[in-house]
């Protein structure tokens, strides 16, 4: 029995996910994207995935470029969030342009006062739907201070308690 497609996406609506600004650079120029499907893999080696929507303008530069990271959002980056989600007149460079960043050891931008940084190797990618599912290696990891979250739920944004140190 098939569900009806937009029956589904009310139902995600009340899934609550971390928002994320997912940042390449390489071969294919510097690219970035905002994305709430995000998730641990495994732990050995430590993976994500990352959904792409597979009609992005920066899809094939993601595949390209091999290499990926993974900005977790503090509830001060709602704004560059709707930047990178496409809601906004910015071009790929004002997208940037909107925020401070760094270089990863992969080559990928880092935002400076994300919560945590995931840089990445793409290992594997699957066409699944109208989505490109990232499989990605982490090869560092850039934890950030301890601030206030951003997460995505009922189709709004919502600060989420101040992460502590263990």
């Amino acid at each position: 029995m098939a569900v009806d497609r937009q029956l589904y996406r009310e139902a995600m609506a009340r899934v609550g996910a971390a928002v994320h600004v997912i940042t390449t650079d390489g071969p294919a120029g510097r690219h970035g994207f905002t994305a709430s499907a995000v998730c641990s893999v495994t732990d050995d080696p430590p993976t994500l995935l990352v959904c792409q929507k597979r009609t992005s303008d920066s899809n094939a530069a993601f595949k390209r470029n091999g290499v990926l990271c993974v900005n977790t959002l503090a509830d001060a980056h709602q704004d560059l969030s709707s930047v990178f989600a496409g809601l906004t007149e910015c071009d790929m460079a004002g997208r940037f342009a909107a925020g401070a960043w760094g270089e990863a050891v992969t080559g990928a931008p880092v935002l400076q006062g994300a919560l945590v940084v995931f840089d990445c190797r793409i290992a594997q990618v699957v066409e699944v739907g109208t989505h490109s599912v990232l499989f990605c290696e982490v090869a560092a990891i850039v934890p950030g201070e301890g601030k206030a979250g951003l997460i995505y739920f009922g189709r709004r944004y919502h600060p989420v308690g101040a992460a502590t140190p263990d």
